[in-house]
């Protein structure tokens, strides 16, 4: 058997994109439409379906109402989008819909951790499950977008990286049972990238510090702030930027054969190497500094 050897040729597909209304997702939305694929773009709300539509180079590009917490509003896209395609199929669900809470877990309500999971893990997990069908037909992919700290666990992102190991289990469970019908299932981790959502992790933060007792609160709340500040300046200065996020999806929805992992910046390659080589201990020294 000749396996193939050239980039699959994006033309004709239909991509479901999850979290498309701004950041990382806007910017890979773009990028799949103008190098030829027909994107199915998820927004929650229909103003920000129209603002990509307006930037979008081509008709290629279908905002669609899609609240991955909303199980209706799942079952609608997936049958909007299996009309829009005559029944053709979807080539791929990329899962990149998230949010972000930092704080120190001791401080995290159990209402905020929930509410995490079901937009980073439940919710990628509903979207996929709605659209399997289509992806079988086509013999299509499945991208989940986590992160760097989906390889190693950072102080102060708990909640967040709770989602992104366990949307790192999920895709390995998801791997090994779709093989035999031919879907794949791989898995992009971005490194730091200055988005808009850096902008909602300290005030997210600072509120729920503000909740908790004061006397659990001033435990945290100097290494805390030293870690907000860190965070901004990795973000300021970070030399990876979205559309090297979406040039890694390109490549993981064109690739003659998908690989299980795609990295995206120094240090999202740095945690993986890391957190193959280092002990626990070794890592745990390494964030004293940052804890105090």
């Amino acid at each position: 058997m000749i396996r193939q050897s050239k980039p699959i040729p994006p033309a004709g597909r239909a991509v479901v994109l999850t979290g498309a209304s701004s950041g990382l997702g806007e910017e890979c939305a773009l990028h799949l439409e103008r190098r030829g694929f027909r994107v199915f773009a998820g927004v929650r709300r229909a103003e920000d379906g129209e603002k990509l539509r307006a930037e979008a180079s081509s008709a290629r590009l279908r905002p669609v109402i899609l609240d991955v917490t909303d199980e209706d509003s799942v079952r609608t896209a997936a049958a909007e989008v299996a009309d829009a395609t005559g029944g053709q199929g979807v080539w791929a669900v990329v899962n990149n819909a998230g949010t972000c809470v930092s704080a120190p877990l001791e401080c995290v309500p159990p209402e905020r951790l929930r509410a995490q999971l079901d937009t980073n893990v439940v919710g990628a997990v509903a979207v996929t499950q709605a659209f399997l069908p289509q992806l079988r037909r086509a013999r299509g992919r499945v991208v989940n977008v986590s992160s760097g700290l989906g390889a190693v666990a950072m102080p102060y992102l708990g909640a967040y990286a709770t989602g992104q190991f366990a949307k790192e289990g999920m895709s390995d469970v998801l791997r090994r049972e779709l093989r035999p019908f031919g879907v794949s299932v791989s898995v992009v981790r971005p490194g730091t990238i200055a988005t808009p959502i850096w902008d909602k992790v300290r005030e997210a933060g600072e509120e729920l510090l503000g909740r908790a007792p004061e006397e659990v609160a001033g435990l945290y709340r100097a290494s805390f702030e030293r870690f907000l500040d860190m965070n901004e300046e990795r973000a300021r200065t970070s030399g990876t930027r979205p559309e090297d996020f979406a040039r890694t999806v390109f490549r993981a929805l064109t690739a003659p054969r998908a690989r299980t992992r795609y990295h995206v910046g120094t240090d999202a390659r740095t945690a993986a190497v890391l957190s193959r080589l280092l002990p626990d201990a070794a890592l745990d020294r390494a964030f004293t500094r940052l804890t105090g």
